[in-house]
């Protein structure tokens, strides 16, 4: 059962690196499980996660990938993509073992190999 689409899903590899890392948010990160959104339509595709702000502001965009799926320049390219749309100032990527955190500004992309905290966004 995933808890934010309230509904039984097929737990693929991809499903289950999603479940795991948003869990994972909410109890050790104080991320508000009530603003994460799971699958969130964009024109002609979908973001697999996304956490908003109190004031319902889209902040960070997430993209999973299966364990045996790397992230690369092509992963980060095509959440690029999606944040064309949406422009947060941070994008995760994670496939299990490899976690990649970007922090956009107007001027930059800088990345930190930490995952920040709900209090620190």
């Amino acid at each position: 059962m995933c808890p934010w689409r309230k509904k039984y899903v097929c737990l693929t590899p991809e499903e289950s690196v999603r479940q795991r890392f948003l869990h994972r948010l909410v109890d050790e990160f104080g991320y508000p499980m009530n603003l994460i959104a799971v699958e969130v339509p964009l024109r002609g595709k979908r973001a697999d996660a996304v956490v908003y702000t109190k004031d319902l502001q889209p902040l960070v965009l997430i993209e999973f990938k299966a364990e045996t799926v790397p992230l690369t320049q092509k992963v980060l390219d095509q959440v690029a993509v999606y944040n064309r749309q949406l422009h947060v100032p941070y994008l995760i990527l994670h496939n299990g073992p490899q976690t990649v955190i970007a922090n956009i500004t107007e001027t930059a992309i800088s990345f930190s190999p930490e995952i920040p905290t709900w209090n620190q966004l």
